[in-house]
């Protein structure tokens, strides 16, 4: 699937919203609660009025999104974390692959971003595509979150330098 880019806009909210009520996304999100993630896409929208976030559209839709936390202070400027999402009947499709690239280049280019950085939960199968484009793993918070049912799962930071 080839898709085109587009900067997010705080309208693509409800689309943001709709995905991570999706409960096969949401297990690999920290959000537990429909607050919780309401309270995220307002954070998404806040960073696309900054110009900060990438969507991947397809045939007219957005098909991914992916945002940049820029940070404010000028010590930390020349690296951020990201976070990125695919919308489920999209997977394994190369979206990701080809927004996480998007991302990487728009990063480097606009932001002037040396080292991108990611929390990702042990398990969730994306791990495979950061390290194909090579990131790495340089950290692990063991039993980072709490389940309902009361088993853990850690979180894996990852980076790469660009």
């Amino acid at each position: 699937m080839k898709v085109t880019f587009r900067l997010t806009t705080p309208e693509d909210g409800p689309t943001l919203g709709s995905w991570l009520n999706n409960p096969e996304i949401l297990k690999w999100f920290p959000m537990a609660s429909e607050r919780e993630i309401e309270d995220s896409v307002r954070t998404w929208q806040g960073y696309a009025k900054m110009e900060a976030g990438v969507t991947a559209v397809y045939d007219g839709e957005s098909v991914g999104m992916a945002n940049i936390y820029i940070q404010p202070y000028q010590k930390f400027v020349h690296q951020c974390l990201f976070a990125i999402i695919v919308k489920n009947s999209c997977r394994g499709q190369g979206v990701g692959t080809q927004l996480l690239g998007e991302v990487i280049r728009y990063a480097k280019e606009k932001f002037k971003i040396e080292l991108l950085h990611l929390e990702v939960y042990d398990g969730n199968p994306a791990i495979g595509l950061y390290t194909k484009l090579g990131f790495v793993e340089y950290g692990r918070h063991p039993k980072f979150i709490k389940q309902e049912d009361g088993t853990y799962i850690d979180k894996i930071m990852m980076q790469k330098k660009l």
